[in-house]
């Protein structure tokens, strides 16, 4: 597995895999993206951890949340990750953060 990790606010758009962009009928399915219950906070922004399915090399992310798209309309509008992460770096990233949140059952608590 792959993972990254993304601001609250964001989405994931078209995903790329070693044979180009991905083609749901080709694969005969969605791409294995999932949003894990894990964040932590930097600079007052939530980031959340997602987790990949190994054969994705390219992911674009996009604002959804007007703020963000506001924000994101002065700088950028879309960004496309290359370099997704391994777990090592998940750890590594996280031990680094201030703070780390897991989700629970709609409630939050610091580790």
């Amino acid at each position: 597995m792959k993972y990254f990790f993304l601001s609250e606010g964001w989405t994931y758009g078209r995903v790329w895999s070693s044979d180009g962009l991905w083609n749901d009928t080709a694969w005969r399915r969605r791409p294995h993206i999932q949003r894990l219950n894990l964040y932590f906070v930097e600079q007052n922004e939530q980031l959340w951890l997602y987790q990949v399915e190994d054969v994705i090399l390219t992911v674009e992310v996009k604002p959804v949340a007007t703020k963000q798209i506001e924000r994101a309309a002065n700088t950028i509008g879309q960004v496309v990750l290359k370099r997704l992460i391994s777990a090592d770096q998940v750890l590594e990233r996280l031990s680094a953060a201030e703070t780390v949140c897991q989700v629970k059952n709609i409630q939050s608590v610091v580790l």
